[in-house]
């Protein structure tokens, strides 16, 4: 419960922190295309495997990832957040980074490594009003966090009151459930890798995301009107473009600052998923079993999902209020107020 939204920010925040612009949201669905193909083999795994060796798995796996991580990844340390990467949009000629700038440790984690580590890691940072000089000069940023709040919040509830809705309404079982989710997964996985990077190449991040949204709400609100066991499987044709929400809203966020400030950024959008993700399912699973009783208001045992239908089409008039055009670097300013700090 602790690690696992630590390690999906520090992912994101580590994509964002080593691709430069309009890059980064397709990176960001090639991480949510990778995160879902594991689901797959993991849901596969866990049908083949006896219960005894399943965790066992997963350890393993945890600890191949960890090797992999300490032996293949470089880490960027920064002196200055002034180099710009936004700026390559807009000029070709600038596509690198300072030397001076950005310092790449290219050396094996058994040598030494540089002394310039030794002055970052007991450089004094203030997180709180670093985040808080974040937010209060980019507006885009704040749009962006209450649109991921009332996708997070529409989305958390889709899976706190879906399968239940479908269990009582058409008798699913575990081997439906998992034949539905699977091919949810699959079709998210291929249009995160493949779709959304030329997508977003041809019409910009910002649009993707109000599409994503809105083809999210047509979704929710056909499944709250099911009248059969196969429109759930119909309405997977909606999959490939709802799955382009979140990758666009990490893609936007990202742009508003600098590579040293991604951590930040990210965890930004961190807390506020975990907040929705805790708050939607106090709201929807009461709200879905008492549509789905006898002592219903009114007979809508869908009313739930047509909640979430009213969620994402919050989000999507809000995030048709963001611009286009990524507000200036305020990394300059943020790092001047940690080094008077330390």
């Amino acid at each position: 419960m602790v690690c696992q939204g630590t390690v999906d920010c520090l992912a994101h925040a580590y994509v964002a922190k080593n691709v430069c612009g309009r890059k980064r949201i397709s990176m960001f669905g090639v991480l949510a295309g990778v995160r879902s193909i594991s689901g797959v083999c993991a849901t596969f795994s866990a049908r083949l495997l006896p219960i005894a060796s399943i965790f066992q798995v997963a350890a393993i796996s945890f600890f191949f990832g960890l090797v992999y991580m300490r032996v293949f990844l470089k880490e960027r340390l920064h002196d200055d957040d002034e180099d710009d990467c936004d700026e390559d949009d807009n000029t070709s000629g600038r596509n690198h980074h300072d030397g001076g700038d950005l310092t790449m440790l290219a050396e094996p984690i058994l040598r030494d490594a540089p002394t310039k580590i030794h002055i970052v890691l007991n450089t004094k940072y203030s997180s709180l009003k670093d985040m808080v000089s974040l937010i209060n000069n980019s507006t885009i940023l704040v749009q962006t966090l209450v649109v991921t709040f009332f996708a997070t919040f529409a989305q958390s509830g889709m899976q706190s009151a879906f399968l239940y809705f479908l269990k009582a309404r058409f008798g699913f079982n575990k081997n439906d459930f998992a034949e539905l989710i699977l091919l949810v997964t699959i079709i998210g996985s291929i249009s995160q890798l493949f779709i959304l990077p030329k997508l977003v190449s041809a019409i910009g991040e910002r649009r993707v995301l109000s599409t994503g949204l809105l083809m999210d709400s047509v979704n929710a609100a056909c499944l709250s009107v099911s009248w059969s066991a196969w429109v759930p499987y119909a309405t997977t044709v909606l999959v490939p473009v709802t799955m382009f929400v979140m990758p666009s809203v990490c893609g936007i966020a990202s742009r508003q600052v600098g590579p040293g400030e991604q951590g930040k950024v990210q965890g930004c959008i961190s807390g506020v998923k975990s907040f929705s993700g805790v708050v939607a399912p106090f709201i929807y699973s009461p709200l879905t079993a008492l549509f789905l009783s006898e002592k219903a208001p009114f007979y809508f045992p869908g009313f739930s999902l047509l909640c979430v239908t009213f969620s994402l089409m919050i989000g999507f008039f809000l995030s048709l209020l963001i611009r286009d055009v990524p507000s200036p670097s305020m990394n300059k300013a943020i790092n001047n107020i940690s080094r008077e700090e330390a």
